[in-house]
């Protein structure tokens, strides 16, 4: 097995300070296709470190940890919403696009996070919602204020309902967050009002993107963080701004009325234009859940996005055949318009791959996730392992979740009533939501939060952390060389280093006849192999072993194991 030894980062940088130059990152500070084969990191601000010891995550806990983030060697980290928001949705409910919310700082201090992670070669990606705000935004106040039929509320989908007294919901829609789509308001004298649309929460009102106010607004707010030096956007819920307005019941057969319209390209379009404006073109990255591979493909167009998220493949079973087959479509969906493909196991929204690949059904879908699902620790984590180096080895760029590279398993053992993701309430209970991913990431085996809060604090963290959450802590993996974390450093530091990880060659070695292997080569000498099987294989030809996810037993690999060879 591969052995590194692990890189000095030095102790966490105190609130506020610069980050040193000094540390080093192998990355072009002036390419403009940086992102065509970046690692980027997904932090989930309230849960990776809390800085001023409240239990919250913040900014200044980030940046106390960019030592950290440069040592894994990443290229950009991802930031889900900072923005001033209610949290009724985990900051994507956004307030205010051009404040950050109090618990995690202010504009200053994100303007010099940027600064600071830029310094170090680490890009910064924000998200950006275009879909709908947070009923506490301005605009939406205004609209409740002004009532029926004023230009207030021609920016969001306000309807009169059906029914003989408007007291049924203009459609029968089901939200992404279970449950109906509409909620009825109140009229100044008691009575019921109209109905507002939300395809998500009901604080989570859409916006009617036939408005010019709304075009402008959202090229504005990019415009705000872009010239603040935010290298790119993360679009959530990219295919749902625009909506048919006949308002007709679902029927895919005819087009679908609130998912991947047509009319949503000329959006992207616009905001590509905006991203080519500058020096250092910034990018443009979609949260694209499409089955149609056609369709998807369309988003990635030259003059739309740069990347898109490839959750077909996050989505799939342990198993060689579908992920194989998910690997191929991907690539082939992506050749003909020239992006690259993305590869991510999870992030904020999605069941941990330790925890997920340890199940019988290793597969992942929101509809089928429940409480009380069994699962394999032990093989989970192997098998984690070995996908972090098959997602490591494709062409494109990978993303990796906060806590992933420490190995962090689901906690589904959440008090109740703790809880605060709406999917759990809006189901009535029956899905467990998403705080099982979201558990504050542990640094240190003990301490304030296990090293979550600064030492001395004794806030009880935002979301309480398993008992035995410091054995996966950063200190307790940063020199044990068969950690989760030794082998994604080691991993990204061959990206690096190896030319082929570098380029965009790729082809299957069919010299491997085991249905239970996927294999494949990039560029002349470099090969990848993971054993989905239950058996041993032998690996084909090659003159050394450059990383393994297990030991590998003379010139045999064991099952749920993956390798890098030099072939």
């Amino acid at each position: 097995m591969y052995r590194r030894v692990s890189p000095t980062y030095g102790d966490p940088l105190s609130n506020g300070a610069s980050v040193s130059t000094s540390i080093s990152v192998a990355l072009s500070a002036t390419s403009t296709d940086w992102w065509r084969n970046a690692v980027i990191y997904q932090i989930y601000p309230r849960s990776f470190a809390d800085g001023n010891g409240d239990g919250v995550g913040d900014l200044a806990g980030v940046r106390s940890r960019l030592r950290y983030l440069a040592s894994l060697g990443v290229d950009a980290i991802w930031f889900t919403p900072w923005y001033a928001s209610p949290l009724a949705d985990g900051g994507y409910d956004v307030a205010d696009y051009r404040a950050i919310d109090p618990a995690f700082g202010d504009l200053a201090e994100a303007e010099a996070l940027i600064a600071e992670a830029a310094g170090i070669g680490i890009r910064t990606i924000v998200d950006v919602v275009p879909n709908h705000v947070s009923d506490q935004h301005e605009w939406f106040q205004a609209a409740l204020a002004a009532g029926p039929g004023s230009p207030e509320r021609e920016r969001f989908w306000f309807r009169p309902g059906r029914g003989e007294h408007g007291e049924l919901p203009p459609t029968d829609w089901v939200s992404s967050f279970s449950g109906g789509t509409w909620t009825r308001t109140t009229n100044p004298d008691g009575t019921p009002g109209e109905w507002y649309l939300h395809l998500f929460a009901p604080q989570q009102p859409d916006l009617n993107w036939n408005h010019p106010d709304v075009w402008r607004e959202h090229e504005d707010v990019l415009r705000f963080w872009f010239d603040r030096g935010v290298a790119g956007i993360r679009i959530d819920s990219a295919t749902m701004p625009v909506k048919d307005p006949a308002f007709p019941e679902v029927d895919e057969t005819s087009g679908h009325p609130f998912v991947d319209r047509d009319e949503v390209h000329e959006i992207y379009r616009r905001w590509r234009a905006v991203a080519n404006s500058y020096a250092e073109p910034r990018v443009l990255i979609g949260e694209v859940w499409l089955a149609d591979q056609q369709r998807f493909a369309q988003y990635l167009r030259p003059d739309e996005m740069h990347t898109a998220f490839n959750f077909d493949f996050m989505m799939r079973p342990w198993d060689a055949r579908t992920l194989r087959s998910s690997i191929q479509s991907t690539l082939d969906a992506h050749r003909p318009v020239g992006a690259p493909a993305t590869w991510v196991l999870s992030n904020h929204d999605v069941t941990r791959p330790v925890t997920r690949y340890g199940r019988q059904d290793s597969s992942f879908g929101f509809e089928a996730r429940r409480f009380g699902i069994a699962t394999d620790l032990v093989k989970g984590h192997r098998r984690a392992r070995a996908a972090a180096l098959l997602t490591g080895a494709l062409p494109g760029s990978l993303y990796v979740y906060q806590g992933d590279e420490l190995g962090l398993p689901e906690v589904e053992d959440l008090p109740l009533e703790v809880l605060q993701d709406p999917m759990y309430f809006r189901s009535d209970g029956r899905d467990p939501g998403r705080d099982g991913c979201r558990v504050p990431i542990p640094w240190s085996p003990d301490g304030s939060g296990f090293g979550f809060s600064p030492e001395g604090t004794d806030a009880p963290t935002w979301l309480p952390q398993p008992a035995d959450w410091g054995r996966y802590c950063v200190e307790a993996q940063d020199d044990d060389p068969d950690s989760m974390l030794t082998l994604y450093r080691a991993a990204l530091t061959l990206r690096r280093s190896e030319a082929a990880l570098r380029g965009e060659e790729f082809a299957w070695l069919d010299t491997m006849d085991s249905a239970d292997v996927i294999a494949f080569r990039r560029g002349a000498d470099f090969a990848c192999v993971v054993n989905l099987g239950e058996a041993p294989v032998l690996l084909p030809p090659h003159t050394a072993v450059l990383l393994s996810s297990q030991p590998v037993n003379g010139h045999l690999l064991d099952p749920d194991a993956a390798a890098w060879l030099r072939v």
